[in-house]
């Protein structure tokens, strides 16, 4: 997934939404996207659904609203299918057919994108891109695929190798900007002795848009490889949240050059929850680089790490 935002996990252990469960020969995800020109002003960038359990796998869905394709000046709405990294072994395939929906509202069908065959392993956890339909298209009132700022995406898998699954659905809200935590906050984590940190470790727990947050450090990687440095960011007070309930989140994590100002920063839009509290990158920056005095972000032991935080959204799974 390169350095795609993905979820991990805790150490030692979308406005809002809703979705339904049912049984069925096929398992079928539905993710409701309610604030869509909200969401659509944020530009070309992926947006990551809450993770749903479909035959006692975690997957998720990104979706694009603004994708183009190579040589073509049309932008389309895309999906991919992501199964959850710590669900993947390095000893296991995981074979899926599946198709994904876009559904017309107006007369309570759905365009259907063709078959789609992907083997998820370690080394592959994300389908390839598809690109649904133009984004013309789906704004054409006509279509029935955009109604009162609202259109409904979905995933239909017609074969998994495990065991028996659930139908799942979701609608995601997108907050108006000034609403709730629109607006960044950012929290700075200043390491005295990168080489004392143990792997993982953890910064102190920090307040950022009414919610308390901790960054995971792994200083030789999420794998031990040695090769990279893995952060994560990770909700704290999960209490607070229903249990099939969930944050959408613009997050950044920076690790700060400290003489030039030429900061390694990642960025992503996840939803933060119970099934998904923690979300980041095991492979944020090589540790070459980032030992490499040249480049400012380890200098006399020292390092800074930068977390900036929006929260535009919410969703509930039902």
């Amino acid at each position: 997934m390169g350095n795609s935002c993905v979820p991990g996990s805790v150490p030692g252990r979308s406005n809002q939404g809703q979705g339904q469960v049912s049984n069925g020969a096929q398992t079928t995800f539905k993710w409701t996207i309610d604030g869509f020109s909200s969401l659509l002003d944020k530009g070309n960038a992926w947006t990551c659904s809450s993770v749903f359990q479909i035959r006692g796998l975690n997957w998720y869905l990104r979706l694009n609203l603004r994708d183009t394709k190579s040589g073509d000046k049309e932008e389309y709405v895309s999906l991919k299918l992501v199964l959850a990294q710590r669900h993947v072994r390095s000893d296991k395939v995981v074979e899926a057919s599946f198709k994904f929906l876009i559904y017309d509202q107006s007369y309570g069908k759905h365009h259907e994108e063709h078959q789609v065959s992907h083997n998820f392993q370690s080394t592959s956890t994300t389908s390839g891109t598809s690109c649904m339909i133009p984004l013309t298209t789906l704004k054409e009132k006509s279509s029935g695929f955009l109604v009162n700022n609202c259109c409904i995406l979905g995933v239909e898998f017609t074969r998994v190798v495990v065991a028996e699954g659930k139908d799942v659905s979701e609608t995601l809200f997108v907050q108006k900007i000034n609403n709730i935590c629109s607006d960044p906050q950012v929290y700075s984590w200043n390491i005295d002795d990168f080489f004392l940190l143990k792997n993982p470790s953890t910064s102190p727990v920090f307040e950022l848009c009414g919610h308390k947050w901790f960054i995971t450090i792994h200083p030789s990687g999420q794998d031990k490889s040695g090769n990279y440095l893995s952060l994560y960011l990770s909700m704290k007070v999960l209490d607070t949240l229903h249990e099939n309930s969930g944050n959408l989140v613009e997050l950044s994590i920076s690790i700060k050059d400290q003489e030039t100002g030429k900061h390694r920063k990642l960025s992503g839009r996840c939803q933060f929850s119970k099934n998904s509290p923690s979300w980041g990158w095991p492979k944020f920056i090589s540790l070459e680089d980032f030992k490499d005095s040249s480049n400012g972000f380890l200098l006399k032991k020292k390092c800074c790490i930068e977390a900036q935080i929006a929260v535009i959204g919410s969703s509930k799974i039902e």
